[in-house]
């Protein structure tokens, strides 16, 4: 995927020459499951993008529900953005360590919340570095900005709301989950989770829409892939995989693709295969 302009992916060489002006700010959404045995923090202390500041799904979200890093309101996410530094007349690039996710996840709260002007670095802090750009370990110290935040309901989903939408057949469900996740052949990652997917459910793994180097696949292959799981492009979609970070990845391709009646469960499966009160298919 060429990215040259600004918006919803830009370049390694784009941010290389825009990383001094201004009102360009750069956040490290990196994100990594227990598995992954990766610290995001402690990766971003050691090196990131210069001038980055970075941001923590997990203390960024909702801490009154269980579920992990659910949307938080719009004043705690306001309050938190303007610490970093980020004005609403700001670009904003988001990047991470792994595979788009935790980039994604980021883009996509900016998204919901009212911010449009947000970016996705193609092929991240890999590519970065691959290509020996700089990076320091310096954690920045930005003056505090105001940001308002207008949330968007219509981009997030709840489990109400996707049960109602596989009664009534309006929307279809794509899962980014690995396909031994989806079929339930797999056990999931989180201890007490049910195996299997929604009813009604498409699949297509996050992963497929990538390239070797993590950049975004081409826009004629994503389409194919988008073909090959099922998908009608004509029709609005929600997209879910394990906890409302890797769906993202989804979201981006469907977005370059010019498909923007879309929608994240943010809940996804943390909160669908941990109740015994909603519908699985193995």
């Amino acid at each position: 995927m060429q990215a040259n302009d600004f918006g919803p992916l830009v370049s390694t060489a784009w941010l290389a020459e825009h990383l001094g002006d201004g009102n360009v700010k750069v956040l490290d959404g990196s994100f990594y499951l227990p598995a992954e045995q990766r610290d995001a923090q402690a990766e971003y202390a050691a090196a990131h993008i210069p001038g980055a500041m970075f941001f923590d799904i997990d203390e960024i979200s909702d801490h009154s529900s269980s579920l992990p890093h659910m949307f938080p309101d719009e004043a705690s996410f306001a309050a938190a953005v303007g610490a970093m530094g980020i004005g609403n007349g700001d670009r904003v690039v988001c990047y991470d360590g792994g595979k788009m996710t935790g980039a994604g996840r980021v883009w996509w709260m900016l998204r919901a919340f009212g911010h449009a002007d947000v970016a996705i670095l193609d092929g991240g802090m890999v590519k970065w570095r691959a290509e020996g750009r700089p990076t320091e370990a310096a954690t920045p110290t930005p003056a505090a900005a105001r940001f308002v935040a207008r949330y968007d309901p219509a981009m997030v989903r709840s489990r109400e709301q996707v049960l109602a939408i596989i009664e009534a057949g309006d929307r279809q469900i794509l899962d980014a989950r690995s396909a031994g996740r989806f079929t339930g052949r797999d056990a999931e990652p989180r201890a007490g989770m049910r195996s299997g997917h929604m009813p009604g459910a498409l699949n297509l793994p996050y992963t497929d829409l990538l390239a070797g180097d993590g950049t975004l696949l081409p826009e004629t292959e994503l389409r194919a892939a988008f073909a090959t799981a099922g998908l009608d492009m004509q029709r609005p979609v929600v997209t879910s995989c394990g906890s409302g970070v890797s769906a993202t990845v989804l979201l981006l391709a469907l977005h370059v693709l010019g498909h923007d009646n879309i929608s994240l469960y943010d809940g996804s499966w943390s909160e669908w295969g941990g109740r015994d009160d909603t519908p699985v298919v193995t």
